[in-house]
């Protein structure tokens, strides 16, 4: 049954809304049909295609409101494009749920909320814990945007052409983010935040099924599926947080890594790549080579040129001097880094620095800079690592 939530939640409640016109609404009938099937299920077994049934039971239920609400004269218009009952979820229902959680009117903390509740099924206390809020505050904030959504008039649809490519960009934005929170959790024990990456990943996936002709859509997937080959080696048994030159590349899932090959050689074919095809070049160059010393870095200094062209980003240009250090020596790395504004209270500047300073001798001043990443960071293992680094150069 999670497995099934998990996996049918956006179809069937992206078809429902579609006779509800209503979000709230909508959740309320698709979770009772959920209800349901964990009664029906577990007398008669799961059915052949559980979203179809899930779809069929929500659909039907949401009809019962209306007519019971006097309003199905009204809603009646509406139901003739509506997905037949026995069918699968036509794909651009999904599409539509996306875009609506992903409007621009919305602020991305909100439109990040939306996707976990509405596309992903997360329930609000889990979404709150994930993003280390109360649940009150949490919920409210999905209220605010459901309330948002119906004052504005925002329309359940996928927007007009001209207007897709900026709309796209709020989804995978809204995906990416979804999977860095994840991958390197804001603070907490644990480095790694499963439940978030899984969705972001599940969410990639169903952008790229849906939009096969967007490159950056394959290019989001393809940075995710690389991040996700390397995901068991960046941790020892005990916890800690291991560099790059320490994880056992022979753990790398391989397949993944190919998967994300063949997502960015076809990006690259039709062209010119935007910046989730460049930043998978650069972690696919990491994950194909053999060892940190064989690393193509003069390559990866070069999509990192072309990632700053079209991406301008202080943590890309902190992240092109990492490449720098390892193609002209940590002091034309070092010199990159204090050019840098804007980034004081962001904990990988130091500890960027930090490593520069201290293979370049400068230790009291490495110390320094490790100290002021240490209290910056709020992660535990982020935490123990740092803390590592500053005790192994006293």
């Amino acid at each position: 049954m999670a497995d099934a939530h998990r996996r049918e939640w956006a179809f069937v409640l992206a078809a429902t809304v579609r006779v509800t016109r209503d979000l709230d609404a909508a959740e309320e009938v698709v979770q009772d049909a959920y209800v349901q099937a964990l009664e029906r299920w577990a007398r008669d077994g799961v059915p052949a295609k559980p979203g179809a049934w899930l779809t069929t039971v929500a659909r039907r239920l949401a009809l019962n409101r209306l007519a019971r609400a006097k309003t199905l004269a009204t809603k009646l218009p509406l139901l003739l494009d509506a997905p037949e009952a026995e069918a699968d979820p036509l794909p651009d229902d999904r599409l539509r749920l996306v875009f609506t959680c992903c409007h621009p009117a919305l602020s991305r903390e909100a439109q990040v909320a939306l996707t976990l509740r509405l596309v992903c099924g997360v329930a609000t206390p889990d979404v709150a814990h994930a993003f280390l809020v109360p649940e009150a505050t949490m919920a409210a904030r999905i209220t605010r945007a459901k309330k948002k959504i119906a004052r504005a008039r925002i329309p359940y649809a996928i927007p007009a052409q001209e207007d897709l490519p900026a709309r796209l960009d709020a989804a995978l934005s809204v995906v990416y983010l979804l999977y860095t929170t994840g991958h390197t959790a804001p603070a907490g024990d644990a480095l790694v935040r499963d439940e978030l990456t899984t969705r972001a990943l599940d969410l990639a996936r169903m952008l790229r099924a849906l939009l096969p002709a967007a490159r950056e859509a394959a290019g989001l997937l393809a940075l995710l599926l690389v991040h996700e080959a390397r995901r068991e080696t960046r941790t020892d048994a005990s916890g800690r947080l291991l560099r790059l030159a320490e994880q056992d590349r022979g753990r790398w899932d391989r397949a993944l890594i190919g998967e994300a090959d063949a997502l960015i050689v076809g990006a690259l074919r039709s062209a010119p790549p935007g910046r989730y095809v460049l930043q998978a070049a650069i972690a696919a160059l990491h994950a194909q080579a053999p060892s940190v010393a064989e690393t193509d870095w003069p390559q990866i200094l070069v999509l990192y040129d072309a990632l700053l062209r079209v991406w301008p980003s202080a943590v890309v240009a902190l992240n092109r001097a990492v490449a720098l250090a390892e193609v002209e020596g940590p002091d034309a790395g070092l010199a990159a880094v204090d050019a840098l504004e804007g980034l004081d209270g962001y904990r990988y500047l130091h500890s960027t620095r930090a490593d520069f300073l201290r293979r370049l001798g400068r230790h009291a001043e490495a110390d320094a800079a490790y100290a002021a990443a240490l209290a910056l960071a709020e992660n535990i293992a982020e935490r123990a690592f740092l803390a590592v680094e500053l005790a192994d150069g006293a």
